[in-house]
């Protein structure tokens, strides 16, 4: 068994490296790839059926997957140099083909408060939580969580969100919060999760964005 370490790798570079490694192969065998995001799996996954390959995978772990590729030595990817230039290149066959767009890049959700909708108190910091909760759940996660005036306070000590924030770091995605609206709640020694930002960032994150979701 031929194993790859895929852990940080954007796309396409796993699927290179799981191709590398399968031309390494010479003959049947099984490839072990471990990758960080279920985006990686899913192109692998797709590489795997195109070509006929055996493949399994399982979560190890929060942002850790496994994925296992068989391969039969009747496959063509395995004899000589298929799909390659004879220099370590891909040639037009490309991942680039296989890569499925990560949809995170895409969508910005903007949090300007510690509380969900007007009215109860309670219940609002209560829908909040909720909220932060169930994006945790999506098939398709967004690319950056702002934080900013009230919101702050999620991203803070105390704060009964911070499990679900640092489940979503842990998948890809960027926790940023306003740095001038920690000092003026006096949260800058209090921040326990993601990174400190500016207005200029934020208004360029959100320009950027294709879609923007505002709880």
């Amino acid at each position: 068994m031929l194993k790859v370490n895929a852990m940080g790798d954007a796309c396409p570079i796993p699927v290179v490296k799981t191709k590398q490694a399968i031309r390494e192969l010479n003959g049947s065998g099984e490839v072990e790839v471990l990758v960080d995001n279920e985006i990686a799996v899913q192109n692998l996954t797709k590489m795997a059926k195109q070509k006929g390959y055996a493949i399994r995978s399982s979560k190890l772990e929060e942002g850790k997957f496994q994925v296992n590729l068989v391969i039969a030595d009747e496959n063509p990817e395995v004899s000589g140099n298929a799909g390659n230039d004879g220099h370590g290149e891909e040639t037009e066959n490309s991942e680039e083909t296989i890569c499925i767009p990560d949809q995170r890049k895409r969508t910005v959700v903007v949090i300007s408060s510690n509380q969900m909708g007007h009215g109860d108190e309670v219940l609002g910091k209560m829908l909040m939580k909720g909220f932060i909760f169930a994006l945790t759940q999506q098939d398709a996660l967004p690319g950056t969580i702002l934080f900013y005036n009230g919101g702050a306070f999620l991203t803070c000590e105390e704060s009964a969100s911070l499990e679900d924030l640092r489940l979503l770091e842990s998948q890809g995605v960027e926790i940023l919060t306003c740095g001038t609206c920690l000092n003026h709640y006096g949260l800058a020694d209090k921040l326990k999760i993601g990174g400190v930002t500016n207005m200029y960032e934020i208004t360029e994150k959100m320009m950027q964005a294709e879609s923007i979701v505002k709880p």
